[in-house]
């Protein structure tokens, strides 16, 4: 397996504690600078993440939002077509925007509404690729993300639910948007992410088809609810956004379900397993904070 990847976001805790029954390669270059064809060459399948993936703050950067999002792509599917690989692109349920009582792949292009210059990029990506499929025959799909939740070595804490788990852990005020507290989104757990990949990297499924992947859709109060029943909640703080969002979104999952895909998240466990492993965490600081200072004590007593 080779990964590539610039290491903009500082993660490089992402590559520690890899399966041992894996063959990596790393490289650490930029999409858009490096010799993609080079580094996909022999290559069957190529997955596309990288991106610039903070819808908030795409409003601050939008010209390198659509650089690394749009040409970044292009440029890999690109190689793709170069080399003969098939491009699975992960893309956003953002792209829907909401307003609709329910939402699937086979919406008018008129319901896509993205709120963002991340969403709306990704859209545009989306779009290039269906038409390097149809004039230069690229072989790709696309996978339409729900918002990730639960834990891994290089997991971020800007979106909705590891914030709030990262904040309940803190006894930090919980902060929401204003008008998000009883918005259905769709979120998706990490687990349920790497299986619906893997699905359809086995079933050779690369005719330029969209699939929704999703585990569930759900409110901000039900989020909160379960947090609480598993931690000592600080008081919720509503907050204005730039892009605040005044419709629900309501995400179907069923196409991905109907090919034989079982999603087996639960919003639940995702926060119980957050919630442990951020108070390990905590635990081993305050641990190593105390042996450091008993050792100065002794220290400073001899």
């Amino acid at each position: 397996m080779v990964m590539i990847d610039n290491l903009a976001t500082q993660r490089y805790c992402s590559l520690f504690d890899l399966p041992p029954s894996g063959n990596y390669r790393f490289i650490e270059e930029d999409i858009l600078t490096a010799d993609m064809a080079h580094i996909c060459d022999g290559s069957d399948i190529v997955i596309h993440l990288a991106a610039v993936t903070d819808a908030e703050a795409s409003l601050t950067k939008k010209d390198e939002v659509e650089r690394v999002n749009v040409l970044g792509t292009e440029k890999v599917a690109r190689a793709c077509i170069q080399t003969g690989a098939a491009l699975l692109f992960v893309s956003t349920t953002s792209v829907y925007g909401g307003g609709l009582a329910e939402i699937d792949e086979s919406c008018d292009e008129s319901d896509l509404r993205p709120q963002s210059p991340y969403a709306a990029s990704k859209l545009r990506a989306e779009l290039r690729l269906r038409e390097m499929a149809q004039s230069e025959g690229l072989r790709h799909l696309t996978c339409r993300f729900g918002t990730i939740f639960g834990t891994s070595p290089g997991m971020r804490f800007h979106t909705a639910i590891n914030k709030f788990c990262w904040q309940a852990v803190n006894e930090l005020p919980i902060t929401v948007w204003r008008t998000a507290l009883d918005q259905q989104r769709p979120y998706l757990d990490l687990g349920d992410a790497v299986a619906a990949i893997a699905f359809l990297m086995n079933r050779s499924l690369f005719a330029g088809e969209v699939f929704n992947v999703l585990t569930l859709n759900t409110s901000v109060r039900d989020v909160l609810e379960k947090i609480s029943a598993h931690a000592a909640t600080s008081s919720i703080q509503f907050i204005d956004s730039p892009i605040m969002n005044l419709y629900s979104s309501h995400v179907a999952n069923r196409k991905l379900i109907n090919l034989g895909f079982e999603y087996k998240g639960t919003l639940q466990e995702g926060v119980v397993q957050t919630l442990h492993l951020l108070r390990m965490l905590a635990s081993s600081a305050m641990s190593g904070m105390k042996g450091r200072t008993r050792e100065m004590a002794w220290r400073h007593g001899q």
